[in-house]
């Protein structure tokens, strides 16, 4: 989507993402009208102004995307890319005459984008930060990854299946720092009672994903990053994150698990393992590992509330940092 046609990465890419880490803050935000509906009317904080105004940007933005790619796809035929194929299904027409429009390619590029690239990148983000904390840890996954995909070329999506502790530190990643802490808002379809606590129709319910995972009920040291738990032979070896266990429900589960819990896991554990095995990290400052910040930030997403600074040091051979290659 973000793409000039020559391999490059469209400026306006940066905006876009502004964009969608102001929607996750005001998704996330404390609003009185929320608990207190009688009150929603008079947005005290301004929230549903503010939200429109981020919706009317939102689709300016992915307006203008579209008719570029409309204006310049006569004149680029080699050039596909996400939204040239989207855009090429609306001249196909279902059994019923139905074809797909700018509005339904619009609100699939605005779903893709906010569910997906905030909350990829800050998990992505908390484990890295756990492994930097953690130096031992890293340690054994860089071997790891040494030892499956050596340091001759860049970890693939097939080396993924054989590199099992990996998936345990991406589970552990998931469950101390669940991308969204209280899982997206439902709400009731009828009232109903559960342990004794009615929930009236229509009442917003939302999931406590995080406490769950942290429930010293079920986790041993549950404050503990400890990968090995999800090992062979640890207390939770046959525990995963896609929805069958419900100790730890990063993705939800049931009929309205994340849609995109395939494609979201598939691009943590590359991305992480990326970054693991062709980089060392040092902390800005030369700063103990110990005294990381780990404090979390409040919002629809679970941010670290002050951003990781670290600087990259290569660790695989030359040529593997190569674009040619």
């Amino acid at each position: 989507v973000f793409n000039d046609g020559n391999g490059g990465c469209d400026p306006r890419a940066d905006e876009f993402k502004a964009m969608v880490m102001e929607v996750m803050v005001l998704a996330g935000v404390f609003n009185i009208g929320d608990f207190i509906p009688s009150l929603e009317w008079l947005d005290l904080q301004g929230v549903q102004a503010k939200m429109k105004k981020l919706h009317k940007r939102f689709d300016a933005f992915l307006t203008s995307i579209i008719e570029e790619h409309n204006n310049s796809s006569s004149k680029n035929e080699n050039h596909k890319n996400f939204l040239s194929i989207l855009l090429s299904l609306k001249d196909v027409r279902d059994d019923h005459g139905n074809h797909l429009t700018d509005t339904e390619i619009k609100a699939l590029l605005l779903n893709m984008f906010t569910a997906g690239t905030d909350t990829s990148s800050s998990t992505t983000e908390w484990a890295i930060a756990e492994l930097i904390k953690n130096p031992q840890i890293l340690a054994k996954l860089q071997q790891e990854l040494d030892t499956v995909v050596g340091r001759d070329r860049s970890v693939k999506e097939e080396d993924l299946a054989h590199l099992p502790y990996l998936q345990a530190v991406i589970k552990e990643t998931f469950r101390l720092h669940p991308s969204t802490p209280l899982s997206v808002p439902r709400a009731a379809a009828e009232s109903c009672e559960i342990f004794g606590y009615h929930i009236p129709k229509g009442a917003t319910l939302l999931v406590n994903i995080w406490a769950i995972a942290r429930d010293p009920k079920e986790w041993n040291d549950p404050l503990e990053f400890r990968p090995e738990r999800f090992l062979l032979g640890g207390e939770k070896a046959d525990v995963d994150v896609r929805g069958n266990d419900f100790e730890v429900i990063p993705f939800g589960a049931g009929r309205r698990i994340c849609a995109g819990l395939s494609l979201g896991l598939q691009m943590v554990q590359l991305l992480t393992a990326a970054l693991a095995h062709s980089f060392d990290w040092e902390l800005e400052d030369c700063m103990n590992p110990e005294k990381l910040n780990m404090d979390e930030a409040y919002g629809l997403t679970l941010q670290p509330a002050v951003p990781l600074s670290v600087h990259p040091r290569p660790r695989l051979a030359p040529h593997v940092y190569s674009m040619s290659s």
